[in-house]
């Protein structure tokens, strides 16, 4: 199992997110567009997830049900049309997608979960913004 990382264009937060992904859901699946299928599509498929990056932070994950082509030289990104709150971890903003290995993913949140250690959000995009984290 592997994941990969994006960046979530357009949105300035979880909620806007959650509003872009119910907004381009056919049925239960959304389709992301990408010009090249990832080498490790496979292991990607195979049990792993998008995760979102929004103001430099992990945010929120995907799980990808797999990669098919679009007819036009570019590939669809096959999601579950739910979105997945994570713990927050720093990660630098991107083109394209990226790999991101298992022991690196940032855990799962549930309803409400926010841990004394963490730094709020907007905490975090804005020192990550100052290349403090």
């Amino acid at each position: 199992m592997l994941h990969m990382t994006r960046v979530a264009f357009g949105c300035s937060s979880l909620a806007d997110l959650v509003a872009s992904i119910d907004s381009r859901k056919v049925g239960e699946r959304v389709f992301l567009t990408t010009r090249y299928i990832p080498k490790r599509a496979a292991e990607i498929a195979d049990g792993g997830s998008l995760y979102w990056i929004i103001k430099h932070q992990l945010v929120a994950r995907g799980e990808v049900l797999g990669f098919e082509p679009d007819g036009a030289g570019r590939h669809h990104i096959l999601l579950k049309a739910k979105v997945i709150p994570v713990a927050t971890a720093p990660r630098r903003a991107h083109q394209g997608w990226r790999y991101l290995e298992p022991e690196s993913a940032p855990r799962d949140l549930a309803d409400g979960d926010m841990t004394g250690d963490e730094l709020p959000p907007e905490l975090i995009g804005e020192l990550a913004g100052l290349s403090l984290l």
